[in-house]
């Protein structure tokens, strides 16, 4: 990468760019991106989005639901496949946890291609999870 990577909170992101970084991601496979009225209530009610723009193109966003004091549910971290492994991933999750209070978690459920990922970035597998 020439270009710096610029990191921004972007509470008005547009459907079409989170979109694109969707499907850029491996996330777009488990993720409603033919749904345009369901991806806009995603950035709409997210209260926390983090985004990673090189030369302008959005590269990453991180995007979350949290109170800001006790926990964060970090429902997406996208980045593009070209960019994985250059930090951007865990740039996203350090400036989602900067945002946070000092007592808050940050929460997340992981994609299967990234269970060995986060360990790297210190999360822990937790084992009463659930789903509904």
């Amino acid at each position: 990468m020439s270009e710096p990577v610029v990191y921004a909170l972007e509470p008005d992101l547009g459907v079409e760019e989170f979109r694109a970084v969707l499907v850029a991601s491996t996330l777009g496979e488990r993720r409603p991106v033919d749904d345009e009225a369901c991806l806009a209530g995603m950035l709409q009610h997210a209260n926390l989005i983090v985004t990673a723009r090189l030369a302008g193109r959005l590269a990453g966003v991180a995007r979350s639901v949290t109170d800001f004091h006790y926990c964060c549910y970090l429902s997406d971290l996208a980045v593009d496949r070209e960019l994985q492994g250059c930090g951007i991933g865990r740039e996203l999750v350090d400036r989602t946890q900067s945002q946070l209070g000092p007592k808050a978690k940050l929460i997340l459920l992981s994609a299967p291609a990234a269970v060995d990922y986060y360990p790297k970035l210190g999360f822990e597998a937790h084992p009463a999870a659930y789903l509904r």
